[in-house]
């Protein structure tokens, strides 16, 4: 946070350089300006390990922290006030000094098929015939659709959304289809683009997926102040849980975690499924929590950290445990 020489006070947001990340970034701006015209919100621009490395998969890279890093040091140097991420690219555990400013209301948080325009008599995977190349660079989805669809074949993609929806429009191309977030469609107003909601059947979501997570410095009380208004408290209280499983289990990239939850009259439900790479083995195990009617926001994000243990621990008991040994090798 800066004065100019009109004393108008600044806020820098930090954001990497991508057209998606720019659009979520872009949105936060404007929800704050508007809210604090009083204030100046100018964006920085800023390129991660998981931008530039876009030859190997995301799974190889060897880091966990691939589209967050180099924002959160921009953050602790003090040349930017707060970042924006995508929620489920942030790792739950935070480097210390930085703090989970808020975390913005969900967009859809699905999984989408987006198929080729040579597949326009087709609908879903379903359709699809026998060998046909579908493109996602996440083991999570590739471990759940192996199961349910053996028959097709799943290679890595990587790159922004219109770079992939590019080489999946290729004449020439060897995809039959992409999986990418609804959400990140839905931003991009690309939604004319989604062949098939994937069904909570086919593919449970990655951890946080479709919410937008702001970082900020944890001694910055002012800041922290100003992004109170963003906090959307369902989705973090949802998202709390999800991460909770998360942190539980030491997920990342590498690691085939899908969740579901839900919110409704103040039972917080969640889902929690780990997959083999392969898609042979799969488990699954939910439980929920009844929230008190008068708690507070915090206490409320306590009981949502517990059911998010809870439905770890009941994965691991039914051999994810086994599982995740095996992927660590």
């Amino acid at each position: 946070m800066t004065t100019d020489s009109t004393a108008k006070t600044v806020y820098r947001i930090g954001t990497r350089k991508s057209k998606l990340a720019l659009v979520q970034t872009e949105m936060i701006k404007d929800y704050l300006s508007k809210a604090f015209p009083q204030y100046e919100f100018i964006l920085e621009g800023i390129s991660t390990t998981g931008d530039r490395i876009l030859d190997v998969a995301l799974s190889k890279i060897g880091e966990k922290a691939l589209f967050t890093k180099e924002l959160e040091v921009a953050l602790e140097d003090g040349r930017v006030d707060f970042v924006v991420h995508c929620l489920k690219d942030l790792p739950t555990t935070l480097p210390r000094g930085i703090a989970l400013g808020a975390v913005m209301e969900r967009e859809n948080p699905n999984d989408a098929l987006v198929l080729s325009p040579k597949y326009g008599n087709c609908s879903s995977l379903a359709d699809l015939p026998e060998g046909s190349v579908v493109g996602t660079s996440s083991l999570r989805r590739v471990a759940q659709l192996k199961n349910k669809y053996p028959h097709l074949i799943y290679k890595d993609v990587r790159g922004n959304v219109d770079t992939r929806l590019a080489k999946l429009d290729n004449p020439e191309g060897e995809y039959a289809a992409i999986i990418l977030a609804v959400a990140g469609l839905v931003r991009l107003h690309l939604e004319h683009r989604i062949s098939q909601v994937l069904p909570l059947t086919d593919s449970l979501y990655a951890v946080s997926q479709g919410a937008l997570g702001i970082e900020c410095r944890e001694d910055d009380v002012d800041t922290r102040r100003l992004l109170n208004f963003l906090n959307h408290h369902p989705t973090r209280t949802m998202c709390s849980a999800e991460r909770s499983l998360m942190r539980r289990l030491e997920g990342g990239c590498s690691v085939p975690i899908g969740v579901c939850s839900s919110l409704e009259d103040r039972m917080l439900s969640l889902r929690g499924l780990v997959a083999s790479l392969d898609g042979q083995q799969i488990v699954e195990f939910d439980s929920k929590i009844s929230l008190q009617e008068s708690a507070s926001f915090d206490q409320d994000l306590v009981l949502a950290n517990e059911l998010g243990t809870t439905v770890a621990d009941g994965l691991i008991e039914r051999g994810a445990g086994v599982i995740l040994a095996g992927l660590s090798h």
